[in-house]
């Protein structure tokens, strides 16, 4: 491998310039999940990109959300192939005042370009390095560009099953740690509505016997949040809250937005039992409450299968004389629901930086190169094992 590792790193150091160009391009282009328009743009801009390399592509018309892209190398066949993922869109909406392009010695700063634009350019820079050295033809590679991760990718989700299914492994560019780690587990996440109901009446009339809503719900809240710290890896948060008309008239109706995360199995089942709990004792107390799944998240275990995946890597990152490490994230992905179909998967292989979803959003320049030299020597060392019958020798 150690002329491959020469061959790449030449080849995409040539290629920096292009890398930082095509980043600023994509991150000028305003692409919040809900701005159809400007995500349909940068799913035009990368298909720009990918012009040169002869991939097999499918543009999938959306009426909600930005079209997604299908992209394939014409090695293998309909199974066992390479999935990649990454996604176009970006929290922040079209007149978001956090906009443009900056950069400084070490740095690039824009909207999206550590969530996920720069993932997308090393994955992008890493395919066309392996082109130029003749290596992608052999590769049976599909890539899937989503469009509404941000929000849960409640469309591509259905998608992503498919193809996980259709893969011997996986990689999702999410940005990688700050020390540069990557990903072998996630946690699951739970997003609930809870809904309390009272009766309404005049705030100056009403006094004993009063059923307000937003007492109730401030009652459920608090032990919801008191839930925190009980066990290992389970976090609980109310995001949001609302009730109420007017500050004269007691509250007929509340709600409050809840965010639970959970490492395990385990952790979710401690979690619904004392949410169960907590409901019946307010319940008995007359409270009018009601609970509404409105997403769920699977857990991405960290594997064994995952492990052997990032041994490849770790191999790959030895050969090139850098540090990486394995990382179990909080936050979910779409790797989460490629996990869920069983097939092994590897995530946060993008570039390094910080203050993703935030106006201090930046990447750290030198990692677009370092991670796409990363990521191409792992497709090869991976594929090869793959066919060896070596990477996953247990099955």
């Amino acid at each position: 491998m150690d002329d491959l590792l020469k061959n790449l790193t030449a080849c995409l150091r040539d290629q920096e310039e292009a890398m930082r160009d095509a980043l600023k391009r994509l991150v000028l282009i305003p692409s919040g999940t809900y701005n159809k328009a400007g995500v349909d743009k940068v799913c035009r801009a990368v298909c720009d990109l990918l012009d040169p390399l002869s991939l097999e592509r499918r543009i999938l018309p959306q009426e909600n959300y930005g079209d997604m892209l299908m992209a394939s190398t014409t090695a293998g066949g309909d199974d066992r192939r390479i999935l990649l993922a990454g996604h176009m869109d970006t929290i922040f909406p079209e007149d978001s005042s956090f906009n443009g392009w900056r950069t400084d010695e070490d740095h690039f700063y824009g909207p999206g370009v550590i969530d996920m634009k720069g993932g997308l350019i090393v994955g992008i820079f890493a395919l066309k390095a392996l082109a130029a050295l003749g290596l992608l033809k052999d590769l049976p590679v599909t890539w899937l560009f989503n469009s509404e991760e941000e929000v849960g990718s409640p469309v591509s989700r259905s998608l992503f099953r498919a193809e996980a299914g259709r893969a011997a492994m996986a990689f999702v560019l999410e940005c990688g740690g700050m020390k540069g780690e990557v990903v072998t587990g996630r946690k699951g996440r739970l997003g609930l509505k809870l809904t309390a109901r009272g009766q309404a009446g005049h705030a100056a009339k009403v006094v004993e016997g009063k059923k307000s809503a937003i007492l109730d719900l401030a009652h459920a809240i608090i032990g919801l949040e008191g839930l925190n710290g009980r066990f290992a890896g389970v976090s609980v948060n109310i995001g949001q809250a609302a009730g109420g008309i007017v500050p004269n008239s007691v509250p007929e109706e509340a709600w409050a937005a809840v965010d639970v995360r959970f490492p395990s199995a385990e952790g979710l089942s401690f979690f619904q039992s004392h949410l169960n709990a907590l409901m019946e004792r307010c319940r008995a107390a007359g409270m009018a409450l009601a609970v509404e799944v409105v997403s769920r998240t699977p857990v991405m275990e960290a594997t064994e299968k995952n492990k052997a995946l990032y041994a490849v890597i770790a191999g790959a990152a030895g050969e090139m004389g850098i540090s990486i490490a394995e990382e179990f994230r909080g936050g979910v992905s779409d790797a989460n629901t490629i996990a869920e179909a069983g097939t092994p998967v590897i995530d946060g292989l993008g570039p390094l930086g910080d203050h993703d979803h935030s106006d201090r959003e930046y990447v750290i320049r030198k990692s677009l190169c370092q991670r796409s030299t990363l990521l191409a020597l792992s497709l090869i060392a991976a594929w090869r094992r793959y066919e060896a019958g070596t990477l996953f020798p247990n099955g």
